[in-house]
């Protein structure tokens, strides 16, 4: 099979690549170059373009980069900006993976002659649902599965991509790159927004997104009593269940209940506070096709968060086992059943 594999210059895609190969596979690597210039750094980062060249180098296999900066500007940058400017809390990595790797990256692969593209996420595809359709499930590493990041993919796509990696462990994966002699095998694993960089000064985050949007000082204004108990720097800032930052009263910690950018005001309360009996979904997406309202699924509102039991409404799902912690809007809620990923929605 000709294989288009994402090269992101990390020891993932680079093991992702020999495996390919060792199956005989025809491989080319194409790395993303999405962001760049001052403060670089994250995945698809100068460095990582430069890393995956040389991996594609030692494994003798051709290496080209798409410069896919305006559309990860316009599809990506901006509406994370735009999300914070409406008080919401958005999933950058998952709109990357949903209008990027898995759109963009896909059709250039088709319209070049390659019949499948590969990454480096740990999660797993097998064909072998009704009618042949392929299934998304979680990667064998619990621990670094990307499943949940994953999970805004349908069996258009999953038709046409392999997770080379989505069998083994990070310790599995970080061996075989070192038995292959690969440069990227001890390097570490991303932790940051890509776009997001750390520096000198304020917050990268504050620092970020107040080139892009205009931040205002907002007011903290207790549920209880109506009253203001204090101020934050900037109300676009704050996070849905954030503590850090809010203040103590003499009855506890207080947390961001809701944020409202227009009167520059968060409200915050009690932890008990932010328990709700279910979250709505909007933006939903289903891998084969929508379940009924009714069906009982997990929903899991973070990368390692917890799957909760949860029942399908007809504009979310409501939890089975008691409240839960209220999900800042704008997150993705995947679905699962078992190990299965059955859609995502996003909190609205």
């Amino acid at each position: 099979m000709r294989v288009l594999v994402g090269l992101s210059g990390g020891v993932d895609s680079s093991v992702a690549a020999a495996l390919l190969l060792e199956e005989g596979h025809d491989v080319v690597a194409a790395t993303m170059k999405l962001w760049g210039g001052e403060g670089d750094s994250g995945c698809c980062s100068v460095g990582d373009v430069d890393d995956a060249r040389r991996v594609a180098a030692r494994l003798g296999i051709d290496h080209h980069v798409f410069n896919f900066a305006e559309e990860f500007e316009q599809r990506v940058v901006a509406p994370y900006a735009g999300a914070h400017a409406l008080g919401r809390t958005p999933n950058p990595c998952i709109e990357c993976n949903r209008h990027l790797k898995f759109r963009r990256f896909l059709d250039r692969a088709v319209r070049l002659g390659f019949e499948a593209v590969a990454t480096g996420h740990h999660a797993r595809i097998a064909n072998d649902g009704p009618g042949g359709l392929p299934r998304l499930l979680r990667g064998h590493d619990a621990a670094k599965d990307q499943s949940y990041v994953l999970s805004m993919l349908t069996v258009r796509e999953l038709a046409r991509v392999l997770l080379p990696v989505g069998e083994l462990t990070k310790h599995e994966v970080r061996a075989r790159a070192a038995a292959l002699g690969l440069p990227t095998a001890a390097k570490p694993d991303s932790q940051e927004v890509c776009f997001v960089a750390a520096g000198p000064g304020q917050g990268p985050r504050e620092r970020f997104l107040g080139e892009r949007i205009e931040l205002h000082p907002g007011r903290l204004v207790d549920r209880a009593t109506g009253s203001v108990v204090g101020t934050v720097p900037a109300v676009e800032l704050v996070t849905v269940g954030q503590r850090r930052g809010l203040g103590a009263s003499a009855s506890g910690r207080r947390y961001a209940l809701d944020v409202d950018p227009a009167s520059a005001t968060v409200m915050v309360g009690s932890e008990d506070d932010l328990l709700t009996e279910g979250v709505e979904l909007t933006e939903r997406t289903w891998v084969a096709g929508p379940l009924p309202v009714g069906a009982v699924v997990l929903a899991q509102a973070s990368a390692h968060g917890r799957p909760r039991p949860a029942r399908l409404t007809d504009t979310g799902v409501c939890y089975l086992e008691g409240p839960d912690r209220r999900v800042a809007p704008g997150q993705t809620i995947a679905l699962y059943a078992g190990d299965e990923v059955v859609g995502s929605g996003t909190a609205a």
